[in-house]
């Protein structure tokens, strides 16, 4: 008995958050990739038209859909969360000329931050490519709005538990063995809310189970978050957060008529030492 109860205590970890004004660099990428800082968000990142004009293209999209997988929200691009290999990147590819065209004729920040991570990692004999099977490859980003009510928009959840249940049908499946990390651009922020809250508990194949969230890691309840430390990024349009998606998070409840949260986001991490792979 005392056995499980330990394993229902959620444990403690740290987390460093490293917050500044400016370009991300790749430097900063890798020091969370192998698991030096917990999150990076950098602010002011990239320009307010390119936010907007991504933005209204998002909304404008005869791609955009509303997510059926229990996760509320609406999204252009493929996702592989609860889906296998032969689907989603039959969807991955489906959806690429959605996924390109909401940047247009911008300079596209997602793919110019993964050509300079390509050409720094090269240097230390590291191949960086997005993942890929016999139905297809990955997209650089697909593009979000979440839209649940109440207390999250995006409930607690960690990203480890979707990679690691991927199956050996996925090559991206081995990330979860080292750090599967998040990568979000926000072209868009409501008035109120709508922000990064992340707990210092990095949840176990124990923790999971105990929750009965093995093959998803989503979503963590209130009850099983209440004595853990957590910390808020507030962040507005043209940010960039980067996190370890090993540590649980979610996003903040959203108020205001105005503007809604919309971001672009990928996943990405070592399958081998050699290797880092990247997808959505």
């Amino acid at each position: 008995m005392a056995t499980n109860q330990a394993l229902q205590t959620p444990a403690i970890s740290p987390i460093t958050i490293k917050e500044r004004t400016g370009s991300i660099s790749t430097a900063e990428i890798i020091s969370v990739l192998k698991g030096e800082i917990t999150a990076l968000h950098i602010k002011q990142a990239f320009s307010s038209e390119i936010a907007d004009q991504i933005t209204a293209n998002f909304f404008g999209s005869p791609g955009i859909n509303e997510r059926n997988d229990g996760v509320p929200g609406q999204y252009v691009g493929a996702s592989h969360y609860r889906k296998d290999a032969a689907t989603y990147f039959r969807q991955a590819e489906n959806a690429r000329p959605h996924v390109e065209a909401l940047f247009g004729n911008l300079v596209d920040p997602v793919r110019a931050l993964f050509e300079a991570l390509k050409r720094e990692l090269q240097k230390e004999g590291i191949e960086l490519r997005l993942a890929r099977s016999e139905h297809g490859q990955a997209n650089v980003c697909r593009a979000l709005s979440w839209s649940g009510s109440g207390t999250f928009a995006l409930d607690p959840h960690d990203d480890v538990a979707q990679v690691l249940r991927a199956g050996n049908d996925y090559e991206l499946s081995a990330v979860a063995h080292n750090t599967v990390a998040a990568l979000n651009f926000y072209p868009s922020m409501p008035e109120e809310g709508g922000n990064l809250r992340l707990w210092s508990h990095k949840p176990t194949v124990a923790d999971r189970k105990s929750q009965g969230l093995e093959t998803t890691g989503y979503p963590y309840s209130a009850t099983y978050l209440e004595a853990i430390p957590s910390r808020e990024v507030k962040l507005e349009a043209g940010d960039i957060a980067l996190l370890d998606g090993g540590f649980v998070h979610g996003v903040t409840g959203q108020s205001g008529s105005g503007k809604r949260r919309v971001l672009l986001n990928n996943f990405f991490g070592f399958a081998r030492p050699d290797l880092v792979l990247w997808w959505t």
